[in-house]
């Protein structure tokens, strides 16, 4: 049975329909694998009861020539921060304690009816601030991968308990958001492929949010044919999200040519950044010669205001995080630390329910947000961030793609960096432009470092061109030939 959680989504889906194992056998091997890598602390809630019951379901349908879709028996693991219905959902934060939803998100929602069997809610940074799955109030994951020594070492984040389940086998696709790289850093971490799609591509409607202009639902998974599947299925234009695409999903799987011949692959000199680690040089090289050699065009090309990215993001997204998390005051859902007026209980219950990194964001967006400094601050970040859009515009007038390294590092030891936040922001260096712009990109492991820990590559694409990014990635994934595991 163990041999079970090794299978891809693709080559599961593949086995449920020839009928060589049942959607029952494949969710209890992976209910087994949950228990067994309980110490890397991956999950906040499990549902084994609920996964054996949709799995036993989504038997049912096929022995009557019924599968619901294309994710039909497929055990998956669920970000904590989207609401499922009458299942406890806390986004990692203590505020949260108790709050079970009434209702489902649309991601998760559209999951369940092509037939996936949820196994359990994946920890993450609280509130998904944070790059290194440190930040929760359940406690640290951590990264099936061992540094030297056997190391414990951080998964990324903020989805790191989604990327670490997947990547210790525990799950075969997870759901992910990406806010500033939550979804391609920790998937470079842990050897695993983490695909954000265009802004409004994925439904928001259900999941806690952090920063509105940028938060994006996405798969992460062990193939990029998988990342493929599993988008299919959580994409679609939602009615009840006003930044929802009202545009049809196309066939991802179907992009998986494996012809890029005359493509045109834009590497920006702006990502070259001073003190990388020679590793990453070599690695983002050795994508470039891996991409000619498939028939692509190299064009160098320029972002010239990427060297703003980072703190322009570290303006909006707390500025927009501090507004939506006005809504926790403990008078609706969640904690309620009791006080002698109606004020005391909203400063006891905020001051007790946030973590040290969700106040400090808090206190960073009312202060950019503040009328002294508003247009100082949060106008002019607006207006970088325009800037921002526009180079990837125009870059991508002459290009079709772009390939950077996802991340300035490998995975570091857990507590490096933890006292000085300003390095923590830094990981997500070579992620953050392409959130601010909207646009989709995907990470792919493509190599072991010295010390053997995964390295990942990013594609970068056109709006709502995830198919000519799954195409590059296809090719750029069976050039690595990643085989690479945690042990």
């Amino acid at each position: 049975m163990s041999t079970l959680t090794n299978l891809t989504i693709a080559e599961a889906r593949n086995g449920l329909a020839k009928g060589d194992f049942s959607s029952q056998e494949l969710t209890e091997s992976h209910i087994a694998a949950m228990e067994a890598a309980r110490g890397l602390n991956a999950f906040i809630t499990e549902t084994p009861d609920i996964a054996q019951l949709r799995a036993k379901a989504s038997d049912e349908r096929r022995a009557k020539g019924e599968p619901a879709g294309a994710m039909d028996g497929i055990p998956i693991a669920i970000k904590d921060l989207f609401c499922t219905e009458g299942v406890l959902t806390t986004a990692a934060s203590h505020i949260l304690d108790g709050f079970v939803p009434p209702y489902e998100s649309t991601v998760s929602a559209n999951l369940m009816n092509a037939g996936a069997v949820m196994l359990g809610k994946t920890n993450l940074d609280e509130f998904a601030m944070g790059s290194a799955n440190i930040t929760s109030y359940y406690g640290n994951v951590i990264n099936p991968w061992k540094g030297k020594g056997g190391k414990d070492l951080v998964p990324g984040g903020s989805s790191g308990g989604s990327a670490a389940a997947v990547a210790a086998r525990m799950a075969m696709g997870a759901t992910g958001t990406d806010t500033g790289g939550s979804i391609r850093q920790p998937a470079a971490f842990t050897g695993i492929v983490g695909l954000k799609p265009t802004y409004g591509r994925c439904s928001r409607w259900g999941i806690v949010a952090f920063a509105s202009s940028l938060d994006q639902a996405g798969p992460m998974t062990r193939s990029v044919r998988d990342a493929a599947i599993m988008l299919g299925a959580m994409a679609g234009h939602d009615p009840k999200d006003s930044t929802s695409a009202p545009l049809p999903v196309p066939d991802f799987e179907a992009a998986l040519t494996g012809n890029i011949k005359g493509l045109r692959v834009g590497v920006p000199k702006e990502y070259r950044i001073d003190g990388m680690a020679t590793e990453i040089e070599g690695i983002w090289q050795q994508g470039i010669d891996w991409l000619k050699d498939a028939g692509a065009e190299i064009v160098d090309v320029s972002l010239p205001h990427t060297e703003y990215a980072l703190p322009t993001y570290y303006i909006v997204a707390p500025a927009e995080a501090s507004s939506n998390l006005a809504r926790y005051d403990g008078v609706r859902f969640g904690l309620r630390v009791p006080g002698d007026s109606l004020d005391d209980m909203y400063r006891n219950t905020r001051g007790e329910g946030f973590g040290d990194e969700v106040q400090r964001r808090i206190l960073i967006g009312a202060y950019v947000l503040s009328a002294g400094f508003y247009d100082a601050y949060y106008m002019k970040a607006q207006r970088v961030r325009r800037l921002i859009a526009e180079d990837f515009k125009k870059v991508f007038e002459n290009v079709d793609v772009i390939l950077t390294p996802t991340a300035p590092s490998a995975a570091f030891a857990i507590g490096e960096k933890m006292d000085d936040p300003v390095a923590m922001y830094l990981n997500d260096i070579f992620t953050v432009p392409a959130s601010l712009a909207g646009l989709p990109g995907i990470s792919l492991p493509a190599s072991l470092n010295s010390d053997g820990l995964p390295l990942g590559l990013q594609l970068l694409g056109k709006p709502f061109d995830e198919e000519t990014v799954l195409r590059a990635a296809g090719v750029l994934e069976t050039a690595a030939a990643f085989d690479g595991r945690p042990a």
